[in-house]
């Protein structure tokens, strides 16, 4: 017998989301035959580690760092064209997509950080950091999707185009000033952005558990 599958409804409220999502079927529909979600998903997995592989090049030559803006745009043509193609095509895999591109996504930023750590432009233990509370967010986010049906892409009006556009901005500002002053003392630009990575996302992790826990509470109450 079939297993009963109810896909989740998607919540994407990030501000550039309504120009994303025209963009992106305007690309779906003119994509070319032979390209499938699956080609995608493995350009947007590719694109992330040649984007740490950049990173760790980025050590010795400048030119990495260009590199790793291009990898970032092939990431989010990749990572977001692969569900929306399915959808215009009505190919769509609700269980094989939803697992394939998250299992990605985070081996994505293990590489994505394993080469910001290697780089010398971040700190290891930063880069570690950031990794955790990512995957501690992602971990959240998919048992939510599992218990309220609902699968948020967003927190607070950010979502992954946002921090990749974060992310190219921070390249070009490394390319020109690797250092910023902060209380009197010199810090890596990377170290400063990394910090308030990760004390943004503990922030939406203990709100988003929080509304959660609460939302369960109230529709399983006992009486």
């Amino acid at each position: 017998m079939p297993v009963t599958f109810q896909e989740a409804k998607r919540e994407q409220l990030s501000l550039l989301a309504p120009v994303e999502k025209r963009t992106l079927i305007w690309l779906a529909e003119h994509a070319p035959r032979w390209v499938n979600s699956d080609h995608l998903t493995l350009l947007g997995f590719a694109a992330l580690f040649g984007a740490g592989l950049s990173y760790w090049w980025a050590r010795w030559n400048p030119a990495g760092l260009y590199a790793v803006i291009v990898c970032l745009a092939l990431n989010w043509l990749g990572d977001s064209l692969d569900g929306t193609l399915a959808r215009v095509r009505n190919r769509q895999r609700p269980r094989y997509g939803f697992y394939v591109d998250h299992v990605v996504d985070a081996f994505g930023a293990l590489f994505l950080l394993v080469g910001l750590a290697l780089s010398g432009f971040m700190s290891e233990r930063i880069a570690l950091g950031l990794l955790i509370t990512y995957l501690m967010l992602s971990i959240e986010v998919y048992l939510a999707t599992y218990a309220l049906g609902t699968f948020h892409l967003s927190f607070w009006k950010l979502g992954p185009t946002e921090l990749r556009i974060l992310l190219v901005i921070g390249n070009i500002v490394l390319l020109l000033k690797p250092t910023a002053g902060l209380a009197g003392t010199g810090w890596r630009l990377f170290d400063i952005g990394g910090v308030a990575g990760i004390a943004g996302m503990t922030l939406m992790l203990i709100v988003a558990a929080v509304r959660h826990t609460r939302a369960l509470y109230d529709t399983e109450r006992l009486r």
